[in-house]
């Protein structure tokens, strides 16, 4: 049955929503990952060896990951009692609020051990808040969303990661043209005092959506989850499998864009040339990605998971070795294959089917924990463990060690999850998807 006006409006408002917040979520990924690949090492932890301040830079990167798992705990459990809605506005008003701050920071040299103890005090709240941010934006739109497009729908959340990424790299080619000295005096603020833009206007687009009707039915029957991180975890092969299913995406997303920046400059590259490529990626992912999402509304979410995944592995050693080359264009070549299309692949479908594995009264809670597990271990720790093995080797070798490791996780954990596409959000209140009488679509 097609939906009313009123009904495609919504959705429409929806599908705007989840992209907004996953920009917001996505322009904090990259500025925060390559300000800390520049210059957080000498503004924040001084003193230290070059390589040693980066890391360490990084770390605090890690810091926010660690966090997350939290945040989908937290705002999972609230979401699933009180609602998606409200969880939503707070989680984006923590996420801009945090890194509007952080581009208000003092330095090391102005406050001292204080800079670096604020800078992971606020990557820890982000971390906190974006640990709720996608699963509830991603929840709204799919629980909005008609049975057989929910791929397709869900792909707009998906697409925030890029345009993030777009928005934030051409902010950081702005600045990154200023003089070294005005880079690290005042630059390197911007990006992240700009962030307030996207929060005004992701905040204004979420104040007129409304409740999820899938929740709003739970909350008429009076059937929420006492505490939902219990029933999730009393049944804990769902959370797992959507940790295992998306590591792979999301050590490629790290290693391709925060990581390589460091990486790139690092063996000659000219910052303006990583940017350029991170750029063109971005573009490449934003057509790939509901191209691959509807896909799997057609075929399923499990082929295309595991055919990115294991393109993803096939390519690491190749994207390593054209960005050894030291050319600018082949540089642009090897992220858009790494990280344009393969990663897109396995990134796309993964809205719809971690959404599909929950039920409704735990959903919010056992998405977000299987997100937010699978980027604390995919992304949280990959540019700190590669910027370390790279240090001692002065190789790409374990960067594409680590993108390959990552992609066949992936690709050996899907193949132990059961399809979904075709499971009715509407039948299954109680369960997870995993439950033997969860409803299948029929043609």
């Amino acid at each position: 049955m097609s939906p009313s006006p009123a009904q495609a409006r919504q959705l429409r408002r929806v599908a705007l929503s989840g992209l907004l917040g996953t920009a917001v979520e996505f322009y904090d990924f990259l500025v925060y990952g390559t300000v800390a690949a520049l210059v957080f090492g000498e503004l924040f932890f001084p003193g230290a060896d070059p390589a040693v301040g980066t890391i360490a830079a990084f770390g605090t990167f890690a810091a926010g990951y660690v966090a997350r798992p939290l945040g989908g705990v937290l705002f999972g459990h609230f979401g699933d009692r009180l609602g998606r809605k409200s969880m939503l506005l707070l989680t984006m008003g923590l996420m801009g609020g945090a890194s509007f701050v952080i581009g208000l920071l003092p330095t090391y040299d102005t406050i001292g051990v204080w800079a670096p103890v604020l800078l992971i005090t606020l990557r820890v709240v982000q971390g906190i808040a974006i640990g709720g941010e996608w699963g509830g934006a991603t929840l709204m739109v799919v629980e909005h969303a008609g049975e057989r497009r929910r791929g397709l729908w869900s792909s707009f959340t998906q697409m925030g990661a890029p345009l993030g990424s777009l928005i934030s790299a051409a902010v950081v080619a702005l600045v990154v043209t200023l003089p070294k000295d005005e880079f690290a005096a005042w630059g390197w603020r911007v990006p992240f005092l700009l962030s307030v833009l996207l929060l005004g206007v992701g905040l204004f687009v979420r104040l007129r959506v409304v409740e999820s009707p899938l929740f709003a039915e739970v909350k008429q029957r009076r059937t929420e989850a006492r505490l939902p991180v219990l029933e999730v975890l009393r049944r804990p092969r769902p959370v797992l499998l959507a940790c295992g299913v998306g590591i792979g995406a999301f050590t490629a997303q790290s290693l391709l864009t925060s990581y390589l920046i460091a990486y790139a400059t690092g063996i000659g590259y000219a910052r303006p040339q990583v940017l350029t490529a991170l750029t063109v990626s971005a573009a490449v992912a934003l057509a790939v990605l509901p191209c691959v999402s509807a896909l799997s509304d057609r075929v399923g979410r499990r082929p295309v998971v595991l055919v990115g995944a294991l393109a993803s592995a096939a390519l690491a050693f190749p994207v390593m070795a054209l960005v050894d080359t030291g050319s600018p264009g082949l540089l642009i070549l090897a992220v858009v294959l790494g990280h344009g299309i393969a990663q897109s692949t396995m990134y796309g479908p993964l809205g719809a089917l971690f959404s599909e594995m929950f039920g409704t009264r735990v959903r919010y809670t056992g998405a977000s924990l299987g997100y937010q597990g699978a980027t604390l271990i995919g992304a949280g720790f990959s540019p700190m463990i590669a910027g370390s093995l790279v240090a001692g080797s002065h190789s790409g070798t374990p960067v594409a060690l680590l993108l390959c490791g990552g992609s066949l996780v992936t690709a050996l954990t899907v193949c132990f999850v059961r399809e979904t596409s075709r499971t009715s959000l509407s039948g299954d209140l109680a369960e997870s998807s995993s439950a033997p009488h969860a409803q299948e679509i029929t043609a």
